[in-house]
């Protein structure tokens, strides 16, 4: 569907992010303000503003003038990208310290840039928003992990509940003393919060940098076959299963997990233990990773009503969609005129085909002979916000078939993997179904309305208009044959 005059004009205008955190200092830019932040820039630096902030109550003076120095560079680059707006966030270091005060007046005085010191609460809720932003149904307890603090926020049905801003963020665990009363602190901080219990029989969603690496080294031990950080999920048997094994590896083997930030390393068993507690405590049925936190919940927090309530992943469709020359507007006429083959499909089936139908030509400039597999590798890796993982392969699968008639390629194993018989059908028939539609109107809006596609018990119907030369040849023939064999059916084509 085409966007409303508000949406075209603030579209296309960059906004930034900065991160003033316990351990680093990031600037993100997003593309523009739409209804899923995407990213095109991402720079962080390793300030250290939180070290020795348990003992001596001050920020780190080495970190200040690293953050300083890393502030200047940022206020430069957002005013040669043009941004529209930059947000500065100070969090749990620059909340605590003593002299956080003189920190926010000296950047400031010396950058320009005004830094909105966060609040424990307002902390906890940009995350959750930042969740929200990406499963606006999310249900459970979001629990954010810095450097400097945890925090902890209760979502039901898009809104907040209990929260908590606890000092157990992982500089200041491994700063303060040994393993065993960093285990005594996390337990007794954690046991406190009467309302975790709560949190029973719903999920967990993990955010933040430490419990990225630990999803890395999850994925790693368990030869997941997709390594994609969002939305990967465990049981919370997995869960305690695996943390129980991580506990007892050493940096060594740590080390040689591809991707795992090394400087990680050494607070990975702190992460590993507030983990354990919290799914120990709150027994929740799923843990949800989530690569989206505080930076996009201060970015949905500030996007128009009209946005908010946009589908994060058909938004993102049709954002990918016009990236790649094409119009939604076939999409969605695409996804109308295939819905006679699925007659029983569910909502969440229904908006799987529909961003189908919207990508399907999000690789058209590729080589021929590569398409489908480009296809494939960029739907399956694309940072779709708050897609399942089955869902993601199953959504690359379709645009796979979407150019490819055969599944003979290694390429597609992963996907295959992950789904059962009667998903991989599914999908298959999205994407046969996709071929006879570019095969019909080459992408072009308005044709495929003037034509119909009926499925029976016995066969597959394409009415054509008589009159209309678009249709009078082509290699559609072929491709609903294809189509109606997948189905079990015969074909056959009218003229009316």
């Amino acid at each position: 569907m085409p966007d409303d005059t508000t949406t075209l004009a603030i579209r296309h205008k960059p906004v930034g992010v900065i991160d003033i955190g316990s351990n680093s200092v990031r600037l993100v830019v997003y593309s523009g303000v739409m209804r899923t932040p995407i990213p095109i820039y991402n720079e962080k630096a390793i300030c250290a503003l939180g070290r020795d902030l348990e003992s001596k109550g001050k920020l780190n003076p080495d970190g200040i003038e690293k953050a300083l120095d890393t502030l200047v560079r940022f206020k430069a680059l957002a005013r040669s990208m043009g941004l529209e707006r930059v947000d500065v966030l100070g969090t749990a270091a620059v909340r605590d310290a003593s002299d956080g005060p003189d920190f926010v007046t000296r950047v400031k005085e010396q950058t320009g840039l005004s830094i909105e010191v966060l609040s424990g609460k307002q902390e906890a809720r940009r995350s959750a928003l930042g969740v929200l932003c990406g499963i606006p149904r999310a249900d459970g307890m979001v629990a954010d992990l810095g450097g400097g603090s945890l925090e902890l926020v209760d979502v039901r049905s898009g809104k907040f509940e209990h929260h908590a801003t606890l000092p157990l963020g992982t500089l200041r665990l491994a700063e303060a003393a040994s393993e065993g009363f960093a285990q005594v602190a996390i337990n007794d901080y954690i046991d406190e919060q009467t309302w975790i219990p709560g949190v029973q029989g719903r999920a967990v969603y993990a955010v933040g940098g430490a419990w990225r690496a630990l999803a890395r080294v999850c994925i790693a031990h368990m030869n997941y076959p997709l390594h994609v950080l969002d939305n990967f999920t465990l049981t919370r048997q997995q869960a305690v299963s695996l943390c129980g094994l991580i506990a007892h590896l050493g940096p060594q083997t740590l080390g040689k997990i591809r991707g795992l930030d090394k400087s990680r390393l050494s607070t990975l068993p702190l992460a590993v233990m507030i983990l354990e507690r919290l799914l120990e405590i709150g027994q929740p049925d799923t843990l949800v990773f989530s690569i989206y936190g505080m930076r996009e919940g201060q970015f949905y927090r500030d996007l128009p009503d009209q946005l908010k309530v946009k589908d994060p992943l058909i938004s993102a469709a049709e954002e990918l969609c016009r990236s790649a020359g094409r119009d939604p507007r076939s999409g969605h006429e695409t996804f109308a005129w295939l819905s006679p083959l699925f007659p029983k499909e569910t909502e969440a089936q229904a908006k799987l085909r529909l961003a189908a139908c919207l990508l399907r030509d999000v690789c058209w400039s590729e080589h021929p002979d590569y398409r489908a597999e480009q296809a494939f590798l960029r739907v399956l890796r694309l940072p779709f916000m708050g897609l399942e993982h089955e869902d993601r392969a199953g959504l690359a699968l379709a645009l796979f078939y979407r150019y490819r008639t055969d599944d003979t390629t290694p390429t597609i194993d992963q996907a295959h993997d992950m789904l059962d018989q009667e998903r991989i059908d599914r999908v298959h028939t999205v994407g046969l179904g996709l071929r006879l539609a570019y095969a019909l109107t080459g992408g072009t809006p308005g044709l495929i309305g003037k034509t119909k596609l009926e499925m029976g018990d016995a066969d597959v119907a394409l009415s054509l208009p008589e009159m209309e030369p678009v249709f009078a040849s082509g290699s559609y023939p072929k491709r609903l044959s294809r189509l109606a064999s997948h189905l079990g059916r015969s074909h056959r084509i009218e003229r009316i």
